[in-house]
């Protein structure tokens, strides 16, 4: 099930990435400030560490990959048939996830 929703992600983002009006001030926060390029490295490179099939947003799931200077990054996302929907995005906290950010504590 992973690897259809991971297709699914990639074969969206290769057609276009929507960020949607929550994800950018998340982003843009100053403990945060993760770039649109960084977006679209977790996206190519990452994994999917939760699957989300029943989301009211429709099928959604949530990615780690590594940013700049291989920091952890979190992505919600979710495919569509023209985009991929870039839910939210921000740094794992080490208090709520183990030490490789893929699982929670």
């Amino acid at each position: 099930m992973a690897d259809d929703i991971l297709e699914r992600v990639r074969e969206a983002a290769n057609k276009r990435l929507l960020f949607l009006p929550h994800t950018i001030p998340q982003m843009s926060r100053p403990d945060r400030m993760i770039s649109t390029a960084e977006i679209e490295r977790v996206v190519a490179t990452g994994e999917i560490i939760e699957d989300y099939p029943e989301d009211a947003r429709g099928h959604s799931c949530l990615m780690f990959g590594l940013g700049r200077d291989d920091r952890a990054i979190h992505v919600v996302c979710a495919p569509k048939d023209e985009y991929l929907a870039i839910i939210t995005a921000y740094l794992p906290d080490p208090d709520q996830w183990t030490s490789d950010f893929r699982g929670r504590l």
